[in-house]
């Protein structure tokens, strides 16, 4: 019996797509070993949302904690995935009545959505969104963290971020910009640590879903 992981992050290079006018990623040499130098050594300059990363309430709210702040325990542990990619009346908002369908003892959902397929180097705006009655039913069912594989929980225009602010308003920790292509739906340990950045709005993530085979 052994067991199979599951690497549900983006990976980060120059062509990985970013939010439009946000900082695009970029990897600098400091020291190179070709150069005569005894290492290898590399700095980077990135957004925080870049690719897989976990928001703070931070992002929406001025004082709001940052990622420093948050338990670690709401981003390892049983989750499920709910595969939403052939749903036949999602529409642009995931709605309380497509998460019915999720385990009542769960406490960890991702959303696997027709996001999955856009290459992390496009940016696709036609994304599905979270609603706020969404994330009102999450918290009444005691989930403790949202995933999804989107850029965003809200649409690409909204400035209001109203799934941001519920789900700040719920204490529900949130995952974005995942890659659930390869998963089916199903239940699944995670392990979706955000660095510890002080005073950061976000932090980039190494998502991993495992089960035992």
């Amino acid at each position: 019996m052994g067991q199979v992981l599951y690497d549900i992050s983006r990976v980060i290079t120059s062509e990985t797509a970013v939010w439009p006018g946000d900082q695009p990623f970029k990897q600098e040499w400091t020291l190179r070993k070709d150069k005569g130098a005894s290492v290898n050594l590399s700095s980077i300059c990135m957004s925080l949302h870049t690719a897989t990363h976990a928001d703070a309430p931070l992002h929406v709210r001025s004082g709001g904690a940052s990622m420093a702040d948050l338990a670690l325990d709401a981003f390892l542990g049983p989750a499920y995935v709910l595969d939403l990619t052939e749903h036949p009346t999602i529409g642009g908002f995931i709605q309380p009545t497509h998460l019915e369908r999720v385990p009542s003892a769960c406490t960890r959902v991702l959303l696997k959505t027709p996001h999955s397929l856009v290459p992390t180097t496009a940016w696709d705006a036609n994304w599905w969104s979270v609603s706020p009655a969404a994330v009102e039913w999450l918290a009444e069912q005691g989930f403790i963290l949202i995933g999804t594989d989107a850029p965003s929980v809200d649409p690409e225009d909204s400035k209001t971020l109203d799934a941001h602010h519920a789900l700040a308003r719920a204490g529900i920790v949130h995952l974005e910009h995942l890659s659930l292509r390869e998963v089916s739906e199903g239940s699944y340990n995670l392990a979706a640590l955000p660095l510890n950045i002080a005073g950061a709005d976000a932090a980039p993530v190494r998502a991993v879903l495992y089960d035992e085979a």
